[in-house]
Protein backbone atom coordinates (compact mmCIF):
# COMPACT_ATOMS: atom_id res chain seq x y z
CA UNK A 1 0.00 0.00 0.00
CA UNK A 2 1.23 3.49 -0.77
CA UNK A 3 2.48 5.68 2.09
CA UNK A 4 0.30 8.61 0.99
CA UNK A 5 -2.81 6.44 1.36
CA UNK A 6 -2.15 5.96 5.08
CA UNK A 7 -4.90 6.91 7.53
CA UNK A 8 -7.83 5.63 5.53
CA UNK A 9 -11.29 6.92 6.54
CA UNK A 10 -13.03 5.57 9.63
CA UNK A 11 -15.40 2.81 8.52
CA UNK A 12 -13.02 1.45 5.89
CA UNK A 13 -13.11 -2.36 5.82
CA UNK A 14 -9.82 -4.16 5.17
CA UNK A 15 -8.30 -7.61 5.12
CA UNK A 16 -5.02 -7.81 7.02
CA UNK A 17 -2.04 -9.86 5.85
CA UNK A 18 -2.73 -13.47 6.77
CA UNK A 19 -6.20 -12.50 8.03
CA UNK A 20 -9.29 -14.65 7.88
CA UNK A 21 -11.82 -12.04 9.01
CA UNK A 22 -12.55 -8.54 7.75
CA UNK A 23 -11.56 -5.63 10.00
CA UNK A 24 -13.26 -2.22 10.09
CA UNK A 25 -11.15 0.82 10.98
CA UNK A 26 -12.59 2.53 14.06
CA UNK A 27 -9.77 4.81 15.23
CA UNK A 28 -6.27 6.18 14.68
CA UNK A 29 -3.04 6.28 16.72
CA UNK A 30 -3.62 3.44 19.16
CA UNK A 31 -1.57 3.06 22.35
CA UNK A 32 -2.20 -0.44 23.74
CA UNK A 33 -2.30 -0.47 27.52
CA UNK A 34 -3.66 -3.96 28.18
CA UNK A 35 -2.27 -7.33 27.24
CA UNK A 36 -1.66 -8.17 23.62
CA UNK A 37 -2.07 -11.55 21.97
CA UNK A 38 1.07 -12.75 20.17
CA UNK A 39 1.39 -16.28 18.82
CA UNK A 40 -1.78 -17.20 20.70
CA UNK A 41 -0.39 -16.07 24.08
CA UNK A 42 -1.24 -13.03 26.20
CA UNK A 43 1.78 -10.79 26.74
CA UNK A 44 2.15 -7.32 28.27
CA UNK A 45 1.63 -4.52 25.76
CA UNK A 46 4.78 -3.00 24.31
CA UNK A 47 5.35 0.75 24.39
CA UNK A 48 4.26 1.09 20.80
CA UNK A 49 1.93 3.23 18.69
CA UNK A 50 -0.20 1.63 16.00
CA UNK A 51 -1.67 3.62 13.11
CA UNK A 52 -5.14 2.05 13.30
CA UNK A 53 -7.60 0.53 15.72
CA UNK A 54 -10.29 -1.77 14.44
CA UNK A 55 -12.94 -4.35 15.10
CA UNK A 56 -14.18 -7.40 13.25
CA UNK A 57 -16.71 -6.79 10.52
CA UNK A 58 -19.71 -7.11 10.42
CA UNK A 59 -19.97 -7.76 14.17
CA UNK A 60 -18.47 -4.47 15.33
CA UNK A 61 -17.24 -3.87 18.87
CA UNK A 62 -19.11 -6.43 20.91
CA UNK A 63 -16.36 -6.62 23.54
CA UNK A 64 -13.67 -3.96 23.94
CA UNK A 65 -11.16 -6.74 24.64
CA UNK A 66 -11.68 -8.02 21.09
CA UNK A 67 -10.48 -4.93 19.27
CA UNK A 68 -7.21 -4.88 17.35
CA UNK A 69 -4.40 -2.46 16.59
CA UNK A 70 -2.46 -2.57 13.32
CA UNK A 71 -0.33 -0.55 10.93
CA UNK A 72 -0.97 0.43 7.35
CA UNK A 73 1.67 -1.95 6.00
CA UNK A 74 -0.30 -4.87 7.47
CA UNK A 75 -3.28 -4.17 5.19
CA UNK A 76 -3.42 -6.73 2.38
CA UNK A 77 -6.54 -5.33 0.70
CA UNK A 78 -9.05 -2.51 1.06
CA UNK A 79 -12.47 -4.13 0.71
CA UNK A 80 -14.64 -1.03 1.29
CA UNK A 81 -13.64 2.62 1.59
CA UNK A 82 -15.22 4.53 4.48
CA UNK A 83 -16.90 7.93 4.28
CA UNK A 84 -14.40 10.38 2.79
CA UNK A 85 -14.91 14.13 3.09
CA UNK A 86 -12.74 17.20 2.82
CA UNK A 87 -12.43 17.23 6.63
CA UNK A 88 -11.31 13.60 6.64
CA UNK A 89 -8.76 14.28 3.88
CA UNK A 90 -7.30 17.21 5.85
CA UNK A 91 -7.23 15.13 9.05
CA UNK A 92 -5.43 12.30 7.25
CA UNK A 93 -2.89 14.80 5.89
CA UNK A 94 -2.31 16.20 9.39
CA UNK A 95 -1.82 12.70 10.83
CA UNK A 96 0.64 11.81 8.06
CA UNK A 97 2.69 14.96 8.64
CA UNK A 98 3.20 14.39 12.36
CA UNK A 99 2.80 10.68 12.96
CA UNK A 100 6.39 9.45 12.50
CA UNK A 101 7.85 12.15 14.74
CA UNK A 102 5.31 11.51 17.50
CA UNK A 103 5.69 7.73 17.19
CA UNK A 104 9.47 8.02 17.54
CA UNK A 105 9.15 10.28 20.58
CA UNK A 106 6.67 7.94 22.28
CA UNK A 107 8.39 4.65 21.52
CA UNK A 108 12.02 5.72 21.88
CA UNK A 109 11.90 8.77 24.09
CA UNK A 110 13.49 10.78 21.27
CA UNK A 111 13.59 14.54 21.56
CA UNK A 112 14.61 17.26 19.16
Amino acid sequence: MEENKRFLPIGTVVMLNGGKKEVMITSYCIFPTNNEIKDGQRVPAEKKVYEYGGCTYPEGIIDSNLTCAFNHDQIAEVLFMGYKTEKQTEFSKMLNEGYEKYKDQYENGATE
